[in-house]
């Protein structure tokens, strides 16, 4: 008879390799410094290329004034209870209606995190008849509220046709309603959703789409999203955003019809029985919205930096796959295990540059994927020094490119 906890001391799970060996440089890094374009990690001022301040709030000094305001205010605590018995406030239903605004929807219901949003969302519209057509590069978020309905079709990343195939079978099969579950801009490669041809099949096959648009929000479409990107934000049936990318905070929303945000209010288990979002990410977040509405030169600063970082890059002979956003994974051919770990070393120990590493399985075998984050505060000299030491510290290991690293043509769309 084996131990429940046995598993906790071998080898297997998730992220193992690190767990195994007590690792927190590459694992659970522990950074030293308020979140900013400059961060310290183990005693080192860093440029950081690792968080999703894509819009520099967090060096803004009215968004600290703001959350400090709403601290003094209300505390963490305030409001107590569940929204649907003690946890509403006014302030809560003025930040809805400014999310259904900006998201060119009739209503919008807000949730404490966004993993938790995107299972609420999911799992209150899902019903026994019902099924969830999704792309298979989805986040987890969608993945495992997927799974959990136990009634789901996946269909390759961006493949119309293997959508279509999707679509006639969950038609086949099922005798509820269908809903094609997809993200904006995909957090990892940084392409974003083959839109035009999902909402002609979304029409043809009577389904609905539900978009995470985490990493869109606030960086797409003049900040308003990849449904304003393609012009086509009237054909997305469940608009979600998130927080904690562009706007520095946590928490989430569904936009969508109002009988429908209506019904995800009164079922989405993951916020009728939790505590209300707190007073001071509302407040915050409302003054965010405000801001960005007053200076709209941030998103124009983001898509700069994005391009200059980028063109930089691929100019020096990097692959940046197929990004069309502001997400930047760098190709880096470490043909295995050890020399990606060194690539990450140099970067980080000699050139003081702070970036995430992303190895197989995530990516192919002989692919190591350092994956930056542009923002709206990073300075020309930042971009200059880190491109500088990219190409340094790949000379330095010798690393060669072959055919399949070549640089892949990628466009922006501001």
């Amino acid at each position: 008879m084996k131990d429940l906890f046995s598993k906790c001391s071998e080898e297997g799970g998730y992220f193992s390799y690190f767990r195994m060996r007590g690792d927190r440089y590459f694992a659970m890094p522990v950074l030293e410094s308020p979140p900013g374009r400059i961060m310290q990690f183990q005693g080192k001022k860093m440029v950081q290329w690792i968080i999703n301040d894509y819009l520099g709030l967090t060096s803004i000094p009215e968004i600290k004034e703001a959350a400090i305001e709403a601290a003094k205010r209300w505390g963490v605590y305030s409001p107590m209870g569940a929204r649907i018995l003690s946890g509403n406030t006014e302030y809560h239903v003025k930040l809805e209606k400014m999310l259904s605004e900006h998201a060119d929807k009739e209503d919008a219901a807000l949730f404490n995190y966004g993993y938790m949003g995107v299972q609420g969302t999911t799992h209150a519209l899902i019903g026994k008849d019902d099924v969830i057509v999704i792309d298979k590069l989805s986040h987890a978020s969608m993945m495992d509220a997927a799974f959990a309905t136990r009634q789901f079709i996946p269909f390759r990343h961006n493949d119309p046709e293997s959508l279509e195939r999707a679509l006639k079978r969950a038609r086949r099969l099922h005798e509820g309603g269908i809903l094609i579950m997809i993200e904006g801009v995909y957090g990892m490669t940084g392409d974003i959703a083959d839109l035009p041809p999902i909402v002609e099949l979304k029409k043809k096959y009577g389904a609905r789409i539900f978009m995470d648009d985490a990493h869109g929000h606030g960086t797409m479409g003049k900040g308003r999203g990849l449904g304003f990107h393609f012009g086509l934000q009237d054909e997305i049936d469940v608009y979600f955003g998130t927080f904690a990318k562009a706007y520095a905070a946590i928490g989430g929303f569904s936009a969508a019809p109002k009988d429908v945000c209506e019904y995800i209010r009164f079922n989405a288990r993951s916020q009728v029985f939790a505590k209300s979002l707190p007073l001071v990410v509302v407040w915050t977040i409302i003054k965010t919205i405000e801001y960005l509405k007053a200076h709209p030169e941030q998103y124009d600063k983001l898509w700069e930096n994005t391009n200059k970082l980028q063109n930089g890059l691929c100019e020096a002979g990097f692959s940046l796959g197929k990004t069309q956003s502001p997400v930047t994974p760098v190709m880096v051919p470490a043909e295995d295990f050890e020399t990606g770990m060194k690539f990450l070393h140099k970067m980080r120990d000699e050139k003081h540059i702070l970036i995430s590493g992303v190895m197989y399985p995530v990516v192919p075998k002989g692919v190591f994927l350092a994956r930056m984050i542009p923002t709206a505060a990073h300075t020309d000299e930042d971009i200059d020094i880190t491109i500088k030491a990219f190409k340094e510290v790949r000379d330095e290991l010798g690393l060669k490119w072959g055919e399949r690293f070549e640089k892949t043509g990628h466009h922006h769309a501001i």
